[in-house]
């Protein structure tokens, strides 16, 4: 079987530090050691708190693993490691292609390596990272990532939202903006399939939120047209059946407004393409513009 890598949370710290410790306890010895190599279940735990992890697995057993550190100027790389017996079967690249779909609207990727490790610094730069700073014994290379899409129709809008609920965890919030028609229901109708979610999205105008279930134990999608709101405190007066903190909650027209319930947020903007041509019958061709806002 292949590689198969998957996003998890503070529940697999275990396997993730078994992965950690195996990985970098093959490493030469360095001066100083590895911060990796003090860490415990509890301090994994912790890191995986904040945006969650990448665990790579072959036949179900773990083999490589990577934390999300996310900051204000992109997606930091932590603990990135691949156990010794998995070594040359792909694995460290699987990685970098799961980072770099976890990181969609970020940026950048980040990532800190040693420098007496030429080896490591070279992978890096094969997968298009560049030296961006050097404070020996540490090297952080950084690559650069698009944060604009440009989509051709209403299905290619759906699957965006559907690719991009993938890297989503509870308590994400989204601020979508664009002229009316502009596909944002669209676009949250493909963020409902992707966190699979029951009830159909449409747009939640004259109910003002709506709150779809997870079917599968994940986020709820909290759906939110704030066009009629005086501010986003007025939530609160909504009687919603979830928490904000354990669902994923999109915010139709918040721009402005949605500083009230996170500082850090997804900022989603919906453009017409330069040149596009209305039709009738499919959604014109856009351009999404995809912004991280991260908190301190």
């Amino acid at each position: 079987m292949g590689v198969d890598v998957r996003r998890v949370g503070p529940d697999a710290a275990a396997q993730v530090l078994a992965a950690v410790r195996a990985a970098f306890q093959a490493r030469p010895d360095l001066d100083p050691p590895a911060d990796a190599l003090g860490e415990d279940v509890g301090s994994i735990a912790r890191l995986l708190g904040r945006r969650g992890g990448l665990l790579a697995t072959i036949d179900d057993v773990p083999v490589g693993c990577v934390v999300l550190d996310p900051r204000p100027d992109g997606l930091v790389l932590r603990r990135f490691g691949v156990v010794p017996t998995a070594q040359g079967r792909g694995v460290a690249s699987a990685l970098v292609a799961a980072a770099r779909e976890a990181a969609l609207g970020r940026g950048r990727l980040v990532v800190v390596a040693r420098e007496e490790l030429p080896e490591t610094v070279a992978f890096w730069q094969r997968h298009g990272f560049e030296e961006t700073a050097r404070r020996s014994p540490y090297v952080e290379l950084s690559l650069d990532l698009e944060t604009t899409v440009e989509v051709v129709d209403a299905d290619a809008m759906r699957a965006l939202g559907e690719r991009l609920a993938r890297t989503l965890v509870a308590g994400d919030l989204l601020v979508l903006t664009g002229e009316l028609g502009a596909g944002k229901t669209t676009f949250t109708q493909g963020l409902g399939a992707g966190l699979q979610v029951r009830g159909t999205v449409a747009s939640p105008t004259f109910v003002i939120a709506r709150v779809h279930p997870s079917l599968v134990d994940g986020p709820a999608l909290v759906h939110v047209d704030a066009y009629r709101l005086g501010g986003l405190e007025e939530l609160d007066d909504l009687d919603l059946d979830t928490s904000l903190d354990s669902a994923v909650t999109v915010v139709e027209w918040g721009a402005g407004l949605a500083e009230g319930l996170s500082e850090s947020r997804l900022e989603v903007v919906i453009d017409r393409a330069v040149g596009a041509v209305p039709d009738d019958d499919e959604l014109d061709p856009r351009r999404v513009s995809l912004h991280w806002i991260v908190g301190q």
